[in-house]
């Protein structure tokens, strides 16, 4: 499941012509909040050097508790985070 950092399996979906960026999700927690957490689709998000963006709004990668594919299945997640979290 978790290869490399997060950065790169977005990158990977984003820039891979085999992937379908509208496939996939974030799960990010907002401000330090387990109880609060947002999906974001990829195909809104842009890649930037420590940061990701949605718009203007700048969010930085370590926000970021998994990545997921539409059918559930969970393609990158971040050390620590319970494998029984559901999202």
């Amino acid at each position: 499941m978790r290869k490399g950092s997060v950065k790169e399996a977005l990158a990977k979906i984003k820039y891979d012509p085999r992937e379908n960026e509208s496939d996939y999700y974030i799960v990010i927690e907002h401000r330090g909040a387990y109880e609060n957490i947002k999906k974001i689709p990829v195909e809104i998000i842009e890649l930037g050097h420590g940061y990701f963006f949605i718009g203007e709004t700048q969010i930085p990668y370590h926000r970021i508790l998994a990545v997921v594919r539409k059918d559930g299945k969970i393609v990158w997640r971040k050390r620590g985070v319970s494998e029984e979290l559901k999202f």
